[in-house]
């Protein structure tokens, strides 16, 4: 199943550098191994803003928030999350 889920990362100003570099080291290296597994299909960052649109395929809404919640980042994300469906018009099959 595919979802469009927007994530708005607000890091607080005081965290200690130490800290959220290792907590963004994490986090690349955890949404890039659900990248190459084919369940984070895309993601675009939000120009201007330190957010994201991104793409995820998975089984089921509770795979879905196991993946999210895993997040390094996830204690500083505000998240939006919209079930996806294959439009009926759409030409390309190979995006379902």
């Amino acid at each position: 199943m595919l979802y469009h889920v927007f994530m708005d990362v607000k890091i607080p100003r005081d965290l200690p550098a130490e800290e959220r570099a290792d907590i963004l080291a994490r986090e690349k290296a955890y949404s890039q191994d659900l990248q190459r597994q084919g369940t984070w299909r895309h993601i675009w960052r939000v120009a201007g803003q330190y957010a994201n649109v991104s793409i995820l395929d998975v089984r089921d809404n509770a795979e879905l928030h196991q993946i999210l919640s895993a997040l390094p980042l996830f204690p500083f994300m505000q998240i939006t999350v919209t079930p996806l469906l294959r439009h009926p018009s759409a030409i390309r099959g190979d995006d379902s």
